[in-house]
């Protein structure tokens, strides 16, 4: 019997017919297309197998085997972050959109809405207060007021942008601490209309606890910079924030370039003046513009009674020169003197508003009961005299029908800062228009006329008010508060 041989014998048919053929029993290891065929089942039935996960993770996974030493991947990795980052800053800075300040699409309604000045954006109104833009904040999602340019003319040729803080647009200027950025209608000079734009900023710095006071000033009348105050609200809002105000027209320093644009750290936006505040808020402003005034000048307590110890009123008759102005003074003075007589404690006053100091001004209504005046700018002042106190207005001939709700700011402020209107006397009298009294055309001829008097009406209604103001001090209504105004040393903020 032959031996037996330790391989295998397996006999396969052929073509050739049937003859034994000896086979190794691992062949599958000296067959290069075999050993791919069962690889790949592995891998299918692995991949089938394992948790599911993203492509992105496969492709994670894929990535390794290429970077084998310690700190390549990290290097690499930060390297394409840091440039991932700094291309998308740049579109950011690239993608800063700057609008013209004055929206001519609205100029026909420049007042209405949310105005024509940065009309792309909307205020922050919560009852009862003033309506504001801040920056930044949530509304304008984190991101910083910018400025491009200083015309002094045309409005729609300066730009404003929003622009995050870490992509500020190319070769911008940042500028830290406040800024307050007002915007009017009308003009800074007139101490009425300068006054409405500055009250929203004092009624902003009261809400939040008058934590801060601006750094800089931008001013713009139709989107056009201006960079003067008139000197009397330029002291009152030096006197309100302690210190004088830095309005700024943009000027580059050498080198700089003229037309690059000036972002805020921080920057609040005023554009409705008093709109939307309640009368508690008003009167809240009024005595904090009051009290620092007051402390600014050095008003000091003066004395409620005589030496008899009758209360003391002071009857100021506050004149106008030229424009609106009484057309016989003296005649008018002298009725007033004979009003005041008649009354115990009364003390008259006559006073010029053209040629007074700021300071003085203040003095002047710290000693006032019962303003009397001609309709015009200087009975702003009316606030700074004591609350409760009277005003009594004189207008020529013709604004009733013509002047419009603006004939109405001295009844209001009057209301707002706590002080009463005792009403308005109209000229019956004075010149002719040369057209129908009621055609607007008219308003011309009257609007800068000079007032006549009546003896008895102007006499009479004196003394009604000055025994009206001595009966309410003599129940303690009328107190004099000195140099605070609201009684707090501190004017309350």
């Amino acid at each position: 019997m032959a031996k037996a041989s330790s391989e295998s014998r397996t006999t396969i048919p052929t073509s050739y017919g049937k003859y034994p053929r000896r086979i190794p029993s691992f062949m599958f290891l000296h067959s290069p297309k075999l050993f791919v065929y069962l690889l790949a089942m592995i891998t299918i039935l692995f991949i089938l197998q394992a948790p599911p996960s993203t492509s992105w993770d496969f492709m994670h996974q894929w990535e390794k085997p290429f970077f084998t030493t310690k700190s390549t991947p990290q290097v690499l990795q930060h390297y394409n972050c840091s440039q991932e980052l700094k291309s998308m800053v740049s579109k950011l800075q690239e993608a800063v959109t700057f609008l013209p300040l004055k929206d001519l699409r609205y100029s026909s309604k420049a007042l209405q809405g949310h105005t024509w000045f940065m009309s792309s954006m909307f205020d922050t109104h919560e009852k009862g207060e003033v309506q504001y833009q801040e920056f930044p904040s949530k509304a304008s999602k984190g991101r910083l007021l910018c400025l491009k340019g200083r015309d002094t003319h045309d409005g729609s040729w300066n730009l404003y942008a929003l622009a995050w803080p870490q992509a500020l647009p190319p070769n911008a200027t940042l500028k830290k601490g406040l800024t307050f950025i007002s915007y009017n209608h009308y003009n800074y000079d007139n101490i009425w209309h300068g006054l409405s734009s500055m009250v929203p900023f004092i009624a902003w710095h009261i809400k939040n606890r008058c934590s801060n006071s601006p750094t800089r000033w931008f001013l713009y009348h139709w989107g056009e910079l201006r960079t003067t105050m008139g000197p009397w609200l330029s002291s009152l809002m030096q006197a309100t924030f302690g210190e004088r105000l830095n309005i700024e027209n943009f000027q580059k320093t050498e080198g700089e370039n003229q037309t690059s644009p000036t972002c805020f750290a921080k920057s609040v936006v005023m554009r409705h003046n008093e709109g939307g505040m309640s009368r508690e808020r008003r009167l809240q402003v009024y005595d904090l513009l009051r009290c620092k005034a007051r402390i600014f000048c050095n008003v000091t307590t003066i004395s409620e009674v005589n030496e008899t110890g009758v209360p003391i009123i002071g009857m100021t008759l506050f004149m106008r020169t030229g424009p609106r102005s009484f057309k016989n003074e003296s005649a008018v003075i002298g009725i007033f003197q004979k009003a005041c007589r008649k009354v115990e404690g009364c003390r008259l006053g006559v006073a010029y508003a053209n040629n007074l100091s700021f300071c003085e001004q203040v003095k002047l209504m710290s000693l006032t009961d019962v303003l009397v005046s001609p309709h015009g700018a200087q009975l702003t002042n009316m606030f700074l005299m004591d609350r409760n106190s009277s005003v009594m207005e004189f207008f020529p001939k013709g604004w009733l029908k013509l002047a419009g709700i603006g004939q109405y700011v001295y009844h209001w402020i009057a209301s707002w800062s706590g002080m009463n209107h005792c009403g308005a006397w109209r000229d019956p009298g004075g010149e002719r228009c040369p057209f129908a009294e009621d055609d607007r055309r008219c308003m011309s001829v009257y609007k800068n006329a000079r007032i006549g008097h009546n003896e008895s009406y102007f006499y009479e209604w004196g003394r009604n008010v000055l025994r009206d103001v001595k009966l309410r001090k003599g129940q303690g209504v009328l107190k004099k508060s000195g140099s605070s105004g609201s009684g707090s040393g501190s004017c309350g903020c």
